[in-house]
């Protein structure tokens, strides 16, 4: 009787340890709900309260429709599903082969594509500019796609080379004594059971193209052609930032990666942990 009350006391602070981690995860998105629902003269108000007293939302149409916006949003999109697409076609091709095939120098290619998944992005940023310079890249929304899909490839290869080698050959095997070629696999067979870690493969790869700033604002001079984490950073001002604004386009920038995660949050987990255990 002592011993389950012990256990039972065990589990409810477990329980209690993880509700606050996950209260304290969630507070700075809860306030800044609260701030973007709130007029400029009620943002530092004390004490602030989280629960706006006279909610409005003159912030959300004022980011949309202020400082090309739109066009930020759209330009981010289009950055972001090229990207995607790109990086779980190569990638699943990529593994497929890692994962089906043998040829020369495939541990060392491996392990290459696995160093790359390693090395911090900042540490190439220098020679990736000058690349870029070279190749005529410079303040082209191509100059980014180029560069999300080579830092996003190897993490999706990761992924899904382990997610196919748990695809049992036997179904391989008796779609060739069918006539079934190398490429018949990949599509008909592989693809369809994959789709877990493609799931897994295209969150990481759209919220790597989606939110990363630091490359986008080192190639990207034209207004025309920025994209949104280079233009909500516009909206802060050199001695004044007007946090409503600010907060409700990051709202914005973020809802359709929540949504994606939403539509997909099924396959993630799984993706995840086969792709990790596996590969």
């Amino acid at each position: 009787m002592g011993m389950k009350r012990t256990e039972r006391t065990i589990q409810v602070g477990f329980t209690l340890l993880l509700a606050a981690g996950a209260l304290l995860t969630i507070f700075p998105f809860i306030y800044m709900i609260s701030t973007s629902l709130k007029g400029p003269i009620f943002i530092f108000e004390l004490p602030p309260l989280l629960i706006p007293s006279d909610p409005t939302l003159q912030n959300f149409v004022r980011a949309w429709t202020s400082n090309r916006f739109g066009t930020y949003f759209l330009n981010s999109l289009g950055v972001a599903v090229v990207t995607t697409l790109l990086v779980v076609w190569l990638g699943s091709m990529m593994a497929f082969a890692f994962a089906r095939f043998s040829f020369f120098l495939k541990k060392p290619l491996y392990y290459l594509v696995m160093f790359f998944m390693m090395m911090p992005a900042m540490s190439l940023i220098v020679p990736q500019f000058i690349l870029a310079v070279q190749l005529k890249l410079v303040d082209h929304l191509s100059g980014l796609v180029v560069l999300y899909v080579a830092q996003n490839l190897p993490l999706c290869t990761f992924l899904l080379r382990g997610f196919i080698e748990q695809v049992p050959l036997e179904i391989e095997e008796a779609a060739r004594m069918d006539g079934a070629s190398a490429w018949d696999l990949y599509w008909q067979i592989v693809l369809p059971l994959c789709r877990p870690a493609l799931a897994t493969a295209a969150i990481f790869a759209s919220l790597g193209a989606w939110d990363e700033y630091v490359w986008a604002l080192t190639i990207l001079n034209n207004p025309e052609v920025r994209t949104l984490p280079v233009g909500i950073a516009t909206f802060q001002g050199v001695h004044n930032t007007d946090w409503g604004l600010v907060f409700a386009a990051s709202l914005i920038a973020i809802a359709p990666i929540i949504l994606l995660f939403i539509a997909l949050q099924k396959y993630f987990i799984k993706g995840v942990v086969t792709g990790a255990v596996k590969g």
